[in-house]
């Protein structure tokens, strides 16, 4: 996917917005499980009971700012991708235990495959990790990687760390210091909840 250059290179406090509102109002509508695009008068209400200025999102009118109004695009544009466009090419359990199993009988594959953390029966391999390692391999060309570094990523300079990321990664190309690609993999098979049938990998 392409992000939308409307929301590149947004600032802080742009985010920030996003992330509160989302917060206040919800991210799904309940009952449906679709994303949610909250509405003018959700949003007023929330800032009017933390209580925050929202002078920002909506002018002396009660119509939205040019700032609040890509806030609300940016709403409508998540929803429309995640609803539309993203939820049909999310492989369900069967999905990814097939898929897993083509791709280790086609590749056989060297690189790490781990376990879920589930017991008994449902103690099988993580097919969406595993996936998600086996095409990497496949087209590394022989350079190496760390499928599970389990650390900060940190880039430096001169040497020297420069920055060090907040979260572990489950995967850096090729290592975790300086490194050219790293992503984080959310699998959620045999739950009962929405991420029963999602898998997430690199962006």
């Amino acid at each position: 996917m392409k992000p939308d250059r409307r929301f590149i290179n947004q600032k802080k406090d742009f985010w920030a917005n996003v992330r509160l509102i989302s917060q206040q109002v919800g991210y799904t509508q309940r009952g449906k499980a679709q994303i949610k695009v909250p509405t003018l008068s959700e949003v007023q209400r929330a800032f009017n009971k933390l209580p925050l200025d929202i002078s920002h999102l909506f002018d002396e009118k009660n119509r939205p700012t040019n700032f609040g109004a890509l806030i609300f695009d940016y709403f409508q544009y998540r929803a429309d991708i995640l609803n539309n466009f993203v939820e049909r090419r999310l492989m369900n359990l069967k999905q990814a235990e097939q898929r897993f199993k083509k791709l280790r009988r086609d590749l056989s594959p060297k690189c790490p495959i781990p376990m879920n953390k589930q017991k008994g029966e449902k103690r099988k391999p993580a097919f969406f990790t595993g996936i998600i390692n086996m095409l990497i391999e496949a087209n590394s060309n022989g350079f190496p990687c760390d499928y599970s570094p389990g650390v900060l990523t940190t880039m430096t300079r001169n040497g020297r760390p420069l920055r060090t990321l907040a979260r572990r990664i489950d995967g850096a190309f090729p290592n975790a210091v300086n490194p050219i690609a790293i992503w984080e993999v959310k699998e959620y098979y045999f739950t009962t909840t929405f991420g029963s049938g999602i898998g997430v990998g690199p962006s």
